[in-house]
């Protein structure tokens, strides 16, 4: 496992508007620095929206196909969620393209309940561990920063469970406190690097989002943020050997509670 780059993509949206949002990321993805893995903030094609009417598309529509594109181009991967039609049922999807166009997919489990989110689409019921570049990787969206069993790391037989947990976001300026502060306690908790990628600017429920998208290291200590209320392209590296030397010395990994999820 050698280090990673991580790249995190921190813009306003244009309302259930994907062309226009499809032109933004193409711009801002044009001029990244040399990286592994571009992370977008949640819903990037329209704003975190629940009206599946006029944003959903099937899973190989535009958006998919923009994502993918800029995977192979770029030769990096990269990952972003989008409402997806998929069997009748809508989702909230992330999907994460490797540089070779191929496609890994994980949908949001826990669904916001102040919204419709809840009522109009379909939970996920498993999560995804995505391998890259010899790094296990957990890919999750939003509101499931607040359920601490769904990201809880393992370790078995020398092993963990994964190596970076990253979120993509439409997490409201009102609640930036508790999107910091979950972000730390979930790379402290679980032995891992923990990347949030969120929006900023205001949304079409006049709801103001500030971005705060950051890195931590294991320990919970920030790596790097990206300005409060800005566009921002934000690359980090993660120290594989840092990650191994922390984990090798403090084995708390060991202690953890075993325990299994009902879906």
């Amino acid at each position: 496992m050698e280090d990673l780059r991580i790249t995190l993509v921190q813009s306003d949206l244009a309302w259930e508007d994907p062309k226009s949002n499809l032109q933004r990321f193409r711009d801002l993805l044009s001029a990244i620095p040399e990286t592994d893995l571009v992370l977008l903030p949640e819903m990037f094609n329209t704003g975190f929206t629940v009206n599946p009417a006029c944003c959903a598309e099937p899973p190989d529509g535009p958006s998919a196909m923009f994502l993918r594109e800029m995977a192979v181009t770029k030769k990096v991967a990269v990952a972003g969620t989008l409402i997806t039609k998929d069997h009748g049922r809508y989702y909230n999807r992330l999907h994460f393209y490797f540089p070779d166009g191929t496609l890994e997919t994980y949908d949001k489990r826990h669904l916001f309940r102040l919204s419709e989110e809840y009522r109009i689409f379909s939970g996920g019921n498993s999560r995804k561990i995505v391998n890259y570049k010899g790094w296990r990787l957990l890919p999750l969206i939003c509101y499931d920063l607040r359920f601490p069993v769904w990201s809880k790391n393992t370790y078995m037989e020398g092993e963990y469970g994964y190596d970076l947990l990253f979120y993509l976001s439409n997490w409201p300026d009102s609640r930036s406190y508790a999107w910091h502060s979950l972000l730390v306690a979930r790379a402290i908790e679980n032995q891992a690097y923990v990347a949030g990628v969120n929006r900023v600017g205001n949304d079409g429920y006049n709801t103001w989002h500030s971005g705060g998208s950051l890195a931590a290291d294991a320990k919970g200590r920030i790596m790097a943020e990206s300005p409060p209320g800005e566009t921002s392209v934000l690359t980090v590296t993660l120290n594989a050997a840092d990650l191994r030397l922390f984990r090798d010395s403090f084995t708390v990994g060991m202690d953890w509670d075993r325990f299994t999820i009902k879906h």
